[in-house]
């Protein structure tokens, strides 16, 4: 048993999101055979991820704020805090802040048989997609 270190915040990259976005890792992989990663994921207001996918499905408990959630169809999901949503695998998608508060969510994933695989990125989603207007 052990406590694990605090590691520093980071700032998620401009390639794979809009806005100011922060991880925290709660938990990562110490072995080979561990798939598991947890994080802490804060979105300033109106920031969002690029349209992206999991492997192995991925999902996310809202702690924060309302969390604005879509799909490729153009289904758009408010989720408050104390709601979770479940993303299968392949599945593409986005999550954002619904605009004008922060929110955070917690995210939970295992990675793909090939690591590299756990998360596949697209192109940014644009404003029309962010409102269900598309």
């Amino acid at each position: 048993m052990q406590i694990e270190p605090q590691k520093p915040s980071v700032k998620n990259p401009p390639e794979q999101f809009a806005g100011d976005v922060w991880l925290d890792v709660v938990a990562a992989p110490h072995t080979d055979d561990q798939r598991m990663t947890v994080a802490i994921v804060k979105f300033a207001p109106g920031a969002r991820t690029a349209w992206h996918s999991h492997a192995r499905g991925q999902y996310l408990r809202v702690t924060q704020g309302i969390a604005r959630f879509g799909d490729r169809a153009g289904n758009i999901h408010e989720v408050h805090p104390g709601q979770t949503i479940y993303t299968p695998p392949g599945e593409e998608h986005f999550h954002a802040s619904s605009g004008d508060t922060f929110m955070e969510h917690i995210a939970m994933l295992e990675a793909g048989d090939d690591p590299v695989t756990t998360t596949t990125w697209l192109e940014h989603i644009t404003d029309a997609e962010f409102n269900g207007t598309k």
